[in-house]
């Protein structure tokens, strides 16, 4: 066993401090290492440096980063050009453009705080970039006299990077290329690369969406290895499904099981039954399929799948966690076939009040494969299964209700914001953007898969098992001021001290239907932090739950795989976890966070990216539509019809001069004083489509009913 104190001893230890920064040896001694483990010491204090949880100053001493206004996070940029670094907790730090040196969008830095003004964020200059989010860039490469240059897709990453001579490959003027970067530069002089990959020209079909992966750094195709080792399983399996490897099971499969999902969807990952018990109670089966049985710890699959966190669902394709092999096919809960899987039974009274539960692993037989619109029908009296199923999803949809009285009860939030989706035709060409409907059949398996993921953290807690929590901190102090503030203007108030989600959730109901309903709906959106993951419960804000995990999604989710694994291990089979397992789970957690957001992020862009190809047949067309965003440079405008989002740019506002005022969510002119505010209902031309910018431009023809 290591005699070198946790990173944790060491940062308070270096926090405490009262003589300032200190040398490794004093520190040491504080610490009671002993001189055998000195040169060991010394090691950990380098790499959590290179972490960026200490910092070293001049004379070789350490000190925490928070002792001489350091603050380490995750650079996120603006298109404006300015940035904000999130760190620990959900604090974060502004970084004005000019001092973001060579820092991109999604790099990992270490910021020195400038100043702390009152009622804002604080301050900050980047000083370090501990770790590159991105080696390569996806654009477009242009020419200039003998040099060339890529402008990146994503306006978040910056200036273009240079391309000398010699170095641009095959790319030739307007092509889309991949470019790695070999040096990065300063705030003077930008990045210099190498084209490595030319993906075809802007417009030809297919392209954008290449665009996006490879920008994303997402890999559509498995390393030859991993699609091996994929094969060797499912052929094994295929061979013995029930053989020893599959480990002792209950036979389930005289339930009735049936999975609900959209119509189109390829993996399966949950299936539900249910079963009458004596005095109106259920027990709801909650069957998760077994990919913890296909994919070993610590195998080729595993750390793809690691590599990769999530399965990433672009707007015409999915790129998934797991080889198709596994994913839509032995790990899948497919009709009609015999399949593994974990299952949670748990047993509910009238009220939805959880009686009891267990865990086991099970082979079951789902029974059909219906579709969320299909089960809504047989709610509205439209449609039947079959008798026996019709009957059954009744009792479900009694449970779930319950259990969504129970959720409402204690304050959880319920922020249902319109989605859009992008109809294609057999090109790729984007045909209509229509709103998704949430049916209470959504709701139904969501209320069940939220049940079951609770009772897996509860559990995994209880018995200190290493597992990934699903984490949702409070808002921070700083956003509550500010909605506080912004609240007040309408006669709204929020108790003083900490807020619970259910005050927030009062909020929103009180100003339903009221003029200040989106406004204040997107500032409370806004004032959340982002949930992560984490090896640690802190409990789930959104959800007002002191416990909640993933664990519904193996197939597409690598948290849900490393929490089923402790689980069955633990809690199914009554054996001890290995230490080894909860070796590194924080860093599991921050990966599998990283790769969830830019999955997100890509998914939202390949929405985008339709969203623009099909407002370019609407240009000099005119809009309703809604103010969605305001900043300094103009009012974004989120359109009634198709969900697109525009810009009204300030320099097409010319009836007076605009100053952004932010605590306000609002434009206002400095002479008429007229007012653009977040929630404002606006009537817009579309002015301009461009496809490398990804960006549309609206000119304002009537704002709140007045015409301009």
């Amino acid at each position: 066993m290591s005699r070198i104190p946790s990173d944790g001893r060491i940062l308070q230890a270096l926090q405490r401090s009262r003589r300032g920064p200190v040398r490794p040896k004093d520190l040491a001694r504080d610490l009671n290492v002993p001189k055998g483990s000195y040169r060991e010491f010394r090691d950990r204090l380098r790499e959590m440096e290179r972490d960026g949880k200490l910092y070293r100053v001049k004379g070789g001493r350490y000190a925490a980063p928070e002792n001489i206004s350091l603050f380490t996070g995750t650079l996120t940029t603006t298109r404006r050009g300015d940035g904000f670094v999130l760190g620990a907790g959900g604090a974060e730090v502004f970084v004005p453009a000019r001092d973001l040196e060579s820092a991109m969008d999604g790099d990992r830095v270490v910021v020195r705080i400038e100043s702390r003004p009152r009622g804002r964020r604080p301050e900050g200059r980047v000083i370090k970039v501990l770790e590159r989010a991105h080696e390569t860039i996806v654009g477009v490469y242009h020419t200039s006299g003998r040099m060339g240059f890529v402008a990146p897709s994503d306006p978040k990453l910056g200036p273009d990077v240079a391309v000398p001579p010699g170095d641009e490959a095959e790319a030739q003027d307007g092509d889309v290329v991949v470019v790695r970067i070999v040096a990065f530069g300063s705030r003077r002089h930008g990045p210099t690369g190498e084209v490595e990959q030319v993906l075809g020209k802007l417009g030809d079909p297919g392209v954008d969406v290449l665009t996006i992966l490879y920008g994303h750094g997402l890999r559509p195709d498995f390393p030859p290895e991993v699609e091996a080792e994929a094969q060797e399983v499912d052929r094994q399996w295929r061979e013995d499904p029930m053989g020893p490897g599959a480990g002792p099971r209950e036979d389930l499969r005289d339930l009735l099981v049936f999975t609900i999902d959209p119509s189109d969807a390829k993996d399966h990952d949950d299936a539900l039954s249910v079963r009458e018990i004596d005095g109106g109670s259920v027990e709801v089966g909650i069957h998760i399929a077994d990919v913890s049985h296909f994919v070993r710890r610590g195998g080729d699959l595993d750390r793809e799948a690691l590599a990769r966190g999530t399965s990433v669902y672009l707007v015409d394709r999915v790129i998934p966690m797991l080889p198709h092999a596994l994913s839509s096919d032995a790990c899948s809960l497919r009709p009609d076939e015999d399949r593994l899987a974990v299952s949670v039974l748990a047993t509910l009274d009238r009220s939805g009040q959880l009686l009891s539960h267990r865990f086991t692993r099970s082979v079951i037989r789902s029974r059909h494969r219906l579709a969320y619109e299909e089960v809504q029908e047989v709610f509205d009296g439209h449609r039947s299964v079959d008798e026996v199923t019709d009957r059954a999803l009744a009792r479900l949809r009694d449970a779930a209700r319950a259990l969504r009285r129970r959720k409402e009860d204690r304050g959880a939030l319920d922020l249902d914001l319109p989605e859009a989706k992008v109809v294609l035709d057999m090109e790729g060409e984007p045909t209509e953007i229509l709103r998704v409907e949430r049916l209470e059949a959504h709701r139904l398996v969501e209320d069940f898969m939220l049940l079951a993921n609770e009772i897996v953290a509860r559990a995994c807690e209880d018995g200190g098992l290493p597992a990934v929590y699903r984490v949702h901190e409070p808002p921070t102090q700083e956003k509550m001021t500010a909605l506080r503030d912004l609240l007040g203007t309408f006669g709204l108030s929020l108790p003083k001290g900490a807020v619970a989600p259910g005050d927030l959730e009062g909020v929103l109901r009180q100003v339903e239907g009221r003029p200040e309903q989106q406004l204040v709906s997107t500032v409370v959106l806004r004032s959340l932090q982002r949930a992560r993951y984490a090896a640690e419960n802190l409990g789930h804000f959104g959800l007002a739950l002191g416990h909640y995990s993933h664990f519904t999604s193996p197939i597409r989710r690598y948290p849900d795989l490393v929490t089923h694994r402790a689980v069955v291990r633990a809690l199914v089979e009554g054996q001890a976890v290995p230490e080894e397992w909860a070796e590194g789970l924080e860093d599991v957690a921050e990966q599998c966070s990283l790769r969830e957001q830019a999955a997100t992020q890509a998914e939202r862009d390949s929405v985008d990216l339709k969203k623009i190809e099909y407002m370019e047949r609407h240009l000099g067309d005119e809009f309703d539509g809604t103010i969605s965003g305001v900043t300094a440079f103009g009012a974004f405008a989120l359109l009634d019809e198709v969900f697109v989002d525009g810009l009204i740019h300030v320099n097409a506002l010319t009836d007076d001069f605009y100053e952004f005022r932010e605590n306000e969510y609002s434009l206002v002119g400095t002479r008429h004083g007229r007012r653009f505010r977040l929630g404002d209902r606006v009537r817009v031309q579309v002015a301009r489509v461009n496809r490398e910018e990804r960006q549309v431009d609206f000119m304002l023809i009537s704002h709140g009913g007045r015409g301009v």
